[in-house]
């Protein structure tokens, strides 16, 4: 069953491919979405240093959960498994990391309290240049598909095609800012004084490094969406 899953999402990217490289007429009547779980395509989040100290100022610590790890050897870096990619006329217009969660703790030294933010499923936006999660504040309901950063395309991704079948894909986004909403989950979520303000204003969170390759993983991730526990 796993590897006739894996041919099957090879074949669909593979088509993902054609459609790039098909001509720009063809393009325009053309949309898909390719599966990548069965393939070894990561998201790495690395958080700045800025965001870093920030975190430890005020008690904050991240827990990778579902399909998402620790990166080792590189500190406020966790591999989010992409889990699809989609392509919309000559370019990629989204991907998800479907099952991926980063759980935020903090504690406030000052009252002994916890708080919890967590942010699961989440998806690029590359028409809007945002990146969305399903966001959920402990105790209340999951708000899904919430705009928690802005980003920049430092490096476009481009699918290089080679015969027979080799397809890679890399890109970089950067200067990863808070929206309006991401700066909402976060300041209530986690019960932020209002001196946080300007640091959620003015923070670069760091860097999404996006590599796509047609190998297979050693087993696929699941594409479930990550379900909050109570």
């Amino acid at each position: 069953m796993t590897k006739t899953f894996a041919h099957h999402a090879i074949r669909a990217f593979a088509l993902g491919a054609a459609i790039v490289a098909a001509p720009m007429a063809a393009q325009a009547a053309l949309s898909l979405t390719v599966p990548t779980n069965a393939l070894q395509a990561n998201a790495v989040q690395a958080f700045s240093q800025d965001a870093l100290d920030s975190f430890d100022i005020v008690g904050i610590t991240l827990k990778p959960l579902g399909n998402a790890s620790v990166v080792p050897n590189l500190p406020g870096a966790y591999n989010l498994p992409v889990t699809n990619i989609s392509l919309q006329l000559v370019k990629i217009a989204g991907g998800s990391s479907t099952g991926s969660a980063l759980e935020f703790n903090r504690l406030d030294d000052d009252t002994g309290k916890r708080t919890r933010v967590t942010l699961a499923n989440f998806s690029i936006d590359f028409n809007a240049k945002k990146i969305l999660a399903d966001a959920t504040q402990q105790g209340q309901a999951v708000v899904k598909k919430t705009p928690i950063f802005d980003f920049h395309e430092q490096t476009p991704l481009g699918l290089k095609y080679q015969f027979p079948l080799s397809i890679t894909g890399k890109q970089v986004l950067d200067k990863l800012f808070l929206t309006l909403e991401g700066k909402k989950v976060f300041k209530a979520g986690l019960e932020l004084p209002d001196i946080a303000d300007l640091v959620l204003d003015t923070t670069d969170f760091g860097t999404i490094t996006i590599d796509v390759a047609v190998k297979l993983r050693s087993k696929p991730v699941s594409n479930r969406p990550y379900v909050v526990a109570p």
